[in-house]
């Protein structure tokens, strides 16, 4: 659905871009799935550099949040596209933190190791689902309609 006008080649791209931050966040979730299944690690390969500079910088996460709220889902020049986009790889990115603190709290029960491997490589199989479907749709020009995440995103972005 691009109901917004047409979207050039370098729109989907910068549109595709913000996704990495969910995708870099979810990746400790993976960890029990990694070890289950080791050649599954070769598709994040790619993602290692990104991870270590990511995890490098103190205030990384936080700061490339704000960079993406406030230049530029809050900036109306920017393509109705791209900011859409954006604004959902943000909320992407807040699920796997309310799926990290309940993490936290599962882990603090003495027999919540079986609860937090299954909480942890659904939340990364869902959170990689929904980046990979949101770059497949971005890639073709069109808005990727996540139930009820999208609906939040259109309220943020006019």
């Amino acid at each position: 659905m691009s109901w917004r006008g047409s979207t050039t080649v370098s729109d989907r791209i910068f549109a595709c871009l913000p996704y990495l931050l969910p995708l870099i966040e979810v990746f400790v979730f993976g960890r029990y799935l990694f070890s289950d299944f080791p050649p599954l690690q070769l598709l994040f390969l790619p993602l290692i550099p990104l991870l270590k500079i990511y995890y490098g910088v103190r205030y990384a996460g936080m700061i490339i949040f704000f960079a993406l709220f406030l230049l530029v889902v809050r900036n109306e020049k920017i393509s109705h596209f791209i900011r859409f986009n954006t604004m959902q790889a943000i909320l992407l990115d807040i699920i796997i933190f309310l799926f990290n603190i309940l993490t936290d709290v599962v882990g603090l029960i003495p027999v919540g190791g079986f609860a937090i491997q299954t909480l942890s490589t659904t939340i990364f199989i869902g959170i990689v689902g929904a980046v990979a479907y949101s770059v497949i749709q971005s890639v073709s020009g069109r808005y990727a309609e996540i139930p009820a995440i999208s609906d939040a995103v259109y309220m943020q972005v006019r």
